[in-house]
């Protein structure tokens, strides 16, 4: 008879939980770059991806500044957009000091850790995005995340460094997978969609609605796919829900066509 010890359901449950990506989008500077893996590495981070900095990759200065936790850089994952980057996660977190226009729930640092957590432990990959050093994120990178996560700075100088963003989630991280375990409740028979599936089926809808002249006038049509982007980031949608949609749609367009 196994032992607890040997019970592979017991060790699943001890089982660390898988750390978020810190995606840095568009950095600018390479030294805040380096900070940034730094401050990762100082609470036990090291899944970096870095999407389009602008003086290219590898950084010597990024090197230089990471004193130390140059593994962090040897293994961050370069992308192209920020679509790229966060393909394979189930949960997508933005870092902005900003007023939006977009309707999100808002989490503390210490909330969106703690979630980042229970998502880990459920093997699900969380992402944590940081804009770039002069305009932080761009609302269509926004749109994109499940949720915003504000720190309760001074409202007359809000805005904090790179890497001082990055090491602060880095601490919560920290004290989020010190604490005990929270109850879980399982998800039976289906898995949470990734962004790459529901980009997907970001796509299909707005093809969809482009040909039935949904985004009119044409100088609001861009705004219009943002916010749709953000309607539906706001939902929790899993893998069936994904296909249920894509196939109302296609069902749709076909019962259309039948006239």
């Amino acid at each position: 008879m196994a032992t607890p010890l040997e019970d592979p359901r017991a060790a699943n449950a001890e089982a660390p939980p898988t750390p978020p990506a810190f995606v840095l989008v568009r950095p600018q500077m390479g030294e805040n770059i380096g900070a940034s893996a730094r401050a990762m590495l100082n609470f036990g981070l090291g899944h970096m991806r870095v999407v389009a900095p602008r003086d290219g990759w590898p950084n010597e200065r990024a090197v230089a500044l990471a004193s130390g936790a140059g593994r962090v850089l040897d293994r961050a994952r370069l992308s192209d957009t920020t679509a790229e980057a966060v393909a394979d996660c189930t949960m997508v977190f933005a870092t902005t000091a900003r007023d939006r226009d977009l309707t999100k729930p808002v989490f503390s640092p210490e909330a969106a850790m703690a979630e980042a957590r229970t998502r880990g432990a459920r093997g699900e990959r969380v992402a944590i995005l940081f804009g770039p050093e002069r305009t932080g994120l761009e609302n269509d990178d926004v749109a994109r995340a499940d949720a915003i996560v504000s720190v309760p700075t001074n409202p007359a100088f809000a805005s904090l460094n790179l890497a001082q963003c990055v090491l602060l989630m880095g601490y919560e991280w920290r004290r989020a997978t010190n604490a005990p375990a929270p109850v879980e409740v399982a998800m039976a028979g289906t898995e949470w969609a990734s962004h790459a599936e529901r980009d997907a089926l970001v796509a299909h809808y707005e093809e969809r609605l482009d040909a039935a002249g949904f985004f009119f006038p044409e100088g609001k049509a861009a705004a219009m796919k943002v916010n749709l982007r953000n309607l539906w980031s706001r939902m929790p949608l899993t893998r069936a829900d994904v296909q249920i949609f894509h196939g109302m749609m296609r069902q749709m367009v076909r019962w259309k066509e039948r006239g």
